[in-house]
């Protein structure tokens, strides 16, 4: 009879000590196995700050669990000759030959299905439990889908609204009003944004600092940076940051949540995705500090509504879209894109001030709001015609907060459009005035956002009107964008010709923009 009767697979996006995994957790009898596998940051090549943040988390979590008295086998990088985590996994089954395998739902298909066959081809047991962290299971995901033709995040929303009582004034939603979407769209003004609080920084201790010291040294090709580390890495800093944004942001963060401004790479921003996608936050606890703050300190209701919102309502409907349509959801394409994923996305070398500033501030930190990935640099891989596939990987290797049940959902269905409207009424696409509206990155830029032809046109604005040109019966054909096509027949032949010529100049030397 084996010694160990649940070996406890602790992944690194599960840093919850409430997990599911420990439900019945005995010390006597169970070991808790964590792995660090190379092969995880090489899968897709990942920011040095995404890799360090990953692993001083579960060095911590570790701690924490010894702290508890219970045995951790934990396998740290370079420890053996694979750096494949499931092959270090079997190794493991094969040492401890427990009775289950238990852990809780992994972040990733691809590691879900690799886990299922290997436990089948070891001929251990699997205990794979509901990751209780979200406020919805999956299986409670896909019920609520099969009740709708079309999947819409706001029918979503609503429905998590009322089922936990979110916001509520009994039977209605708190302001009257479901959504204050509207209210938040807010740019700076040529004054900028003023000042903002920063958020809470947080020192590298010991553990973090050898961390980032391995990171640079084992991955010195990788993009990005660690010098500018200062990300939670506990649950008890990851509180801290949260109470820090409720306290000095969250005021302010619904009126300018969309506005971008160069060298603010934070402004009214939560910076806790991170915390929440490594399970030291609960969504739960997020949500009730930032209600409890509406309703203790009077804070705008449009502000917290629209954190919520992001929390319960996108949150957890891209997580239940994720596992709905995988697998075919990695390989969506609905325009056929295949162009190469320029170079400048990995060093942020280019011209057009916007994807310089966004994606300068990716490498020094690991992080963009979401309108710089949606509506910068996730639009222009879209009007560019950038393959799906690899847009995706970019994203998920140059973010901290990335775990591919978050990351890809956002970029195949919003981002991109890949799937061809699956749960978006249409693509996110605009022109360089947009971009000028909202931010000030279109200061002293070579490129002019005005112009649509000539060497001066921005390559937002001439992609733009080119991907109408292409798509225009499509856009034509859809209530919510049916004004744009109507703005394209307004050009002049002439004028369209000439978009067109200098589009597929662009479009032939995306390297040289």
């Amino acid at each position: 009879m084996s010694e160990v009767r649940h070996l406890v697979l602790v992944l690194g996006d599960q840093l919850d000590h409430a997990s599911a995994a420990f439900d019945g957790f005995d010390p006597a009898c169970d070991r808790v196995l964590m792995i660090e596998a190379a092969g995880e940051s090489t899968h897709v090549w990942s920011h040095k700050a995404r890799t360090a943040l990953f692993l001083s988390a579960m060095r911590h979590f570790a701690d924490g669990l010894r702290g508890r008295g219970w045995t951790v086998d934990y396998r740290a990088l370079g420890d053996g000759e694979s750096e494949d985590l499931v092959d270090i996994l079997a190794a493991r089954l094969r040492r401890h030959a427990p009775c289950k395998l238990v852990l809780v739902e992994p972040g990733e298909w691809r590691l879900e299905q690799a886990i299922r066959a290997l436990c089948e081809r070891e001929r251990v047991a699997l205990g794979l439990r509901d990751d209780l962290h979200f406020m919805i299971s999956r299986t409670g995901f896909a019920d609520w889908a099969k009740k709708y033709r079309q999947l819409r995040m706001e029918f979503f929303y609503r429905m998590m609204r009322e089922r936990h009582g979110v916001l509520m004034d009994g039977g209605e939603p708190a302001g009257g009003r479901w959504n204050f979407d509207a209210d938040n769209r807010s740019g700076f003004g040529r004054k900028g944004p003023g000042l903002v609080p920063p958020p809470l920084r947080f020192e590298p201790d010991a553990i973090t600092r050898d961390v980032m010291a391995e990171v640079e040294a084992r991955f010195a090709d990788h993009p990005g940076t660690t010098a500018t580390f200062d990300w939670p890495v506990t649950r008890e800093q990851a509180l801290a940051a949260l109470a820090d944004f409720v306290e000095h942001r969250l005021e302010l963060f619904g009126h300018h949540q969309d506005a971008m401004w160069t060298g603010q790479p934070w402004l009214w921003h939560a910076r806790l995705s991170a915390a929440m996608n490594l399970k030291l936050l609960s969504p739960r606890e997020v949500i009730a500090a930032a209600v409890a703050a509406w309703r203790e300190r009077g804070l705008p209701l449009q502000s917290v509504e629209g954190f919520v919102r992001q929390v319960i309502g996108w949150r957890e409907f891209i997580r239940g879209m994720y596992w709905l349509d995988m697998p075919r959801l990695r390989d969506a394409n609905h325009y056929g894109h295949a162009r190469a994923l320029p170079r400048w996305y990995w060093t942020g070398d280019t011209g057009m001030n916007c994807m310089r500033a966004a994606i300068g501030q990716t490498l020094r930190h690991g992080y963009a709001h979401h309108i710089q990935r949606l509506m910068v640099t996730g639009q222009f891989a879209l009007l560019a015609e950038i393959a799906p596939q690899q847009v995706e990987d970019w994203y998920l290797a140059v973010y901290v907060d990335a775990v591919e049940w978050v990351e890809l959902p956002n970029v195949a269905g919003m981002a991109l459009y890949a799937d061809g409207g699956r749960f978006t009424s249409k693509p996110y696409v605009a022109s360089g005035a947009y971009i000028q509206r909202m931010s000030n990155y279109c200061d002293g830029c070579r490129y002019s956002p005005s112009a649509r032809s000539g060497e001066a046109a921005c390559p937002v604005t001439v992609l733009y009107w080119h991907f109408l040109d292409r798509h225009e019966a499509e856009f034509a054909a859809n209530p919510r964008t049916a004004l744009m096509a109507k703005n394209l027949q307004k050009l002049a032949p002439a004028e369209r010709t000439a978009i067109g010529e200098r589009a597929r100049q662009m479009l032939e030397k995306l390297d040289d923009l």
